[in-house]
């Protein structure tokens, strides 16, 4: 073999830049994988908030419900395109204040509903509540959250937008 095969042979330059491009691929593919976050984490969730449906950003249906799930120990109250929703405790349902005997029926009225037992806060558009049905659109939710020992007087909260369709 001469001397100008020899180095022909080294310096394949078409080789050289596929293996240069596989290996940055690589690289990118890697650093993709370490950077990307989802679940809680792309939804910049505070630490007391467990889930929120829906989710930043997220498309939903007009008639969807917001739901917010806390640790333990939090109540709190929801704010729906500015309009602070007036919330009802489903341990408080019934007018006697006695729990309801097994498969009696319960009115649940329009308004947002806070379960004291799960740490829950929840809202469906119906009609005679407030919001009867979203429009089609951006729409943004808040909830005010406080721990129950400290009150509604150190609430903090959190804001996020949905769309409707």
């Amino acid at each position: 073999m001469s001397e100008n095969e020899r180095v022909k042979r080294r310096l394949d330059k078409e080789k050289l830049l596929l293996s240069v491009g596989i290996g940055l691929g690589l690289a990118f593919i890697v650093l993709g994988f370490r950077s990307a976050s989802t679940g809680r984490d792309a939804q910049r969730l505070p630490d007391v908030i467990e889930s929120i449906s829906p989710g930043p950003g997220d498309q939903v249906l007009l008639q969807s419900q917001v739901f917010v799930d806390f640790a333990e120990g939090y109540e709190a109250t929801l704010i729906i395109d500015g309009i602070e929703l007036e919330t009802t405790r489903l341990d408080q349902l019934s007018s006697s204040g006695a729990q309801p005997k097994p498969g009696a029926q319960v009115e649940i009225p329009p308004t947002a509903l806070y379960d004291p037992g799960n740490y829950t806060i929840s809202y469906l558009p119906q009609k005679g509540g407030v919001i009867e049905s979203f429009s089609q659109g951006k729409h943004t939710a808040a909830v005010r959250y406080w721990k129950i020992v400290d009150g509604p007087t150190k609430a903090r909260q959190f804001t996020w937008e949905f769309e409707t369709n």
